[in-house]
């Protein structure tokens, strides 16, 4: 069983990564398999789905929805860039903190999904190339993301599996970090493109002329998208006192905001069209096939092997999974790397290392970070990708390859330094 098991979830991993399959059918396949061959029961199998994650990303993604629905997004956007006086760099630097500050609070894949349209619209005004914003922006929504629970789909497992991690823990832990870390990639982005960022005054006018009030286009129902956003946020900040869990909060959010915003069947239709389900149904296949390998033993022999490695050294084992974390997250999906870690990690907790705070903030650095090392690292790089190819914009692999791992190794060196300065020393 241990050995089947072990190929099932090799070869998945690899259609996974190959791309030949889409990723949510080669996990559910994978997942099909290790119950139809006895590796653990449908029982057993649901027992491993962790719907902690799943109810938090499908009410986060409902709200998004709703509130995509005023045109709030839009207008931030133009707003920004009028508050840049139009001046291409720092656009690019406002857009970017904007970038970085949604995929903090809703998802980088909805941020991007969100900013792009915007980012072309702008530039186009400008007659400015988008491939620096574009980029920018990819950089920003990964490191955005690693500040808080919610950011990024790693910090949403890891928050899940381990309760005392709170809301507020994972903001006092990773926010410094990751505004370093952005502060960092933008002045080196607005150094490299600094040719590139120049318009002519006339076009500049033009853009300052854009009325960013046009773009609001449902006022009351933008009223109480905002209501229940601060509502929701609260929640999250105050889930160490309140107890409750935050997949009830985001699910008690989407829902509120559909039902103050009329509860209607065409509102409703939009607002489970932007749930992203063949996302859902990844998590619930990888969720079942990493149960499988939990429940033949391969992730606890793991954890013997990398605690036997690093001698069971806090420090060497932190590090390790933080270097470890971000380079295999660069050239693969880092969702289903986190779900093999978290147990992982885990039984490292039974196995002698008593303080494991460190390897999981190592664990969330590393995996949302390395994101940002190759296209194929986070599901908003390819997002923005396909969208720029709709527009006529091609991003290859190499070109992004050559800006982002080296910012990426950037990030996970300062990341180093900030693990090993507040939690190792």
């Amino acid at each position: 069983m241990e050995t089947l098991a072990a190929i099932i979830f090799v070869v998945m991993y690899m259609v996974i990564v190959s791309e030949k399959i889409h990723r949510t059918v080669a996990a559910m396949i994978g997942a099909v398999l290790m119950m139809l061959l006895g590796i653990l029961s449908q029982e057993t199998a649901l027992h491993h789905v962790d719907f902690e994650t799943l109810g938090l990303l499908v009410g986060m993604m409902v709200l998004v929805g709703v509130t995509k629905e005023t045109g709030l997004f839009d207008y931030v956007a133009i707003k920004a860039a009028k508050s840049a006086k139009a001046e291409p760099r720092r656009i690019l630097v406002y857009l970017c903190v904007i970038t970085a500050v949604f995929s903090a609070f809703l998802d980088n894949v909805t941020t991007v999904l969100l900013m792009v349209p915007v980012t072309f619209s702008i530039t186009k005004i400008l007659r400015l190339d988008p491939m620096p914003y574009l980029l920018t922006q990819i950089i920003a929504s990964n490191i955005g993301g690693t500040a808080t629970l919610i950011g990024d789909p790693p910090n949403i497992m890891i928050g899940s599996a381990v309760k005392e991690l709170t809301f507020v823990m994972f903001i006092e832990h990773l926010a410094p970090i990751a505004i370093i870390s952005m502060v960092v990639v933008m002045f080196i982005m607005s150094a490299i493109y600094r040719k590139s960022l120049v318009t002519t005054p006339e076009l500049q006018a033009e853009l300052m002329q854009m009325d960013e009030k046009a773009a609001i286009t449902d006022h009351g129902l933008l009223k109480r998208s905002l209501f229940v956003l601060g509502l929701t946020i609260l929640g999250f900040f105050t889930h160490s006192f309140t107890h409750i869990e935050s997949s009830l909060i985001a699910l008690s959010g989407g829902f509120l905001l559909l039902l103050l915003a009329g509860g209607s069947e065409h509102l409703v239709e939009k607002a489970m069209h932007a749930v992203e389900w063949p996302t859902i149904f990844f998590f619930i296949g990888l969720f079942i096939a990493v149960g499988g390998l939990i429940e033949v033993g391969i992730i606890a022999q793991l954890a013997e092997t990398a605690v036997e490695a690093t001698g069971g050294d806090l420090t060497a084992t932190a590090l390790l999974i933080l270097w470890m974390s971000a380079i295999i997250s660069s050239v693969l999906d880092n969702i289903p790397f986190v779900a093999t870690m978290i147990p992982l990690i885990q039984n490292m907790g039974a196995m002698g290392i008593t303080n494991l705070e460190p390897l999981w903030w190592s664990l969330a650095l590393g995996a949302c970070l390395g994101g940002n090392g190759t296209l194929v690292g986070a599901s908003a790089n390819l997002i923005v990708a396909g969208m720029a190819a709709e527009r006529g914009v091609h991003i290859s692999f190499i070109r992004y390859f050559k800006i982002g791992f080296p910012l990426m190794i950037l990030t996970i060196v300062l990341s180093t330094v900030y693990v090993y300065l507040r939690y190792l020393l």
